[in-house]
């Protein structure tokens, strides 16, 4: 008996337990596929891309799923809203929240009013993320289709897209960077991919008709002088 038990233990202690696979490094976003392979929002700089855009997100079907890619410059989160009109309230979201132990989570929540309310029923899979740069950056699937439900919204049909980011308080959310985030011009459809650009405010001041109209009359003040 004693031997048995003998030749058991050392049997066991020639085969350590298994260590966990190592966890892939996160695959950085590729932008030269937007508007081909998959549709893509920037919002920033002009010519900016996932890694120095202000927000960033890109959306691609994998068979019954939709693959979203997000990432803005901030330490706290960044999140997609699916909405019916271009206003907060009672839209599906989905936040990639950076969180005190440096962890990126997707979470998913449901707004009511200007009040965001986590929804525990999280349809997002194949999740990760990463915190780089003092950028949040992160990738999920969540089905195209689910069963009726309000805080959850079918992606085959369109919606507009609420696109926001803010700072987080011990892995909370709280109120987004800008006063009035960033919202599709119109509704977007998973199955048709484009590449969007949209300026941030410090790129929009000479982009308006008046500007436009001043720049041109000032210049021609200048060239025909006073008289």
């Amino acid at each position: 008996c004693c031997w048995v038990l003998v030749m058991i233990y050392s049997d066991y202690t020639g085969y350590p337990f298994p260590t966990a696979p190592p966890v892939d490094p996160f695959a950085k976003i590729r932008v030269d596929d937007c508007g081909k392979t998959k549709g893509c929002f920037r919002y920033g700089k002009p010519g900016c891309n996932a890694e120095t855009c202000d927000y960033f997100l890109s959306y691609r079907r994998i068979g019954a799923d939709v693959e979203f890619e997000l990432s803005a410059d901030t330490d706290g989160w960044v999140a997609v809203g699916f909405s019916s009109d271009k206003k907060m309230g009672g839209d599906d979201v989905m936040a990639c929240v950076h969180d005190d132990n440096g962890r990126v989570r997707i979470q998913h929540f449901y707004n009511v009013g200007q009040w965001a309310k986590e929804i525990q029923r999280n349809p997002a899979r194949d999740e990760e993320g990463v915190f780089e740069n003092n950028r949040v950056t992160c990738r999920f699937k969540r089905p195209v289709y689910v069963p009726r439900e309000e805080t959850i919204v079918d992606l085959h049909l369109s919606w507009y897209y609420l696109f926001a980011w803010g700072p987080a308080i011990q892995g909370s959310i709280t109120r987004h960077d800008i006063d009035s985030p960033p919202v599709s011009e119109r509704v977007v459809s998973i199955y048709k991919y484009e590449d969007i650009f949209m300026p941030s405010a410090a790129y929009q001041t000479f982009s308006s008709p008046f500007c436009l109209l001043l720049i041109v009359a000032l210049t021609f003040y200048l060239l025909m002088g006073t008289p």
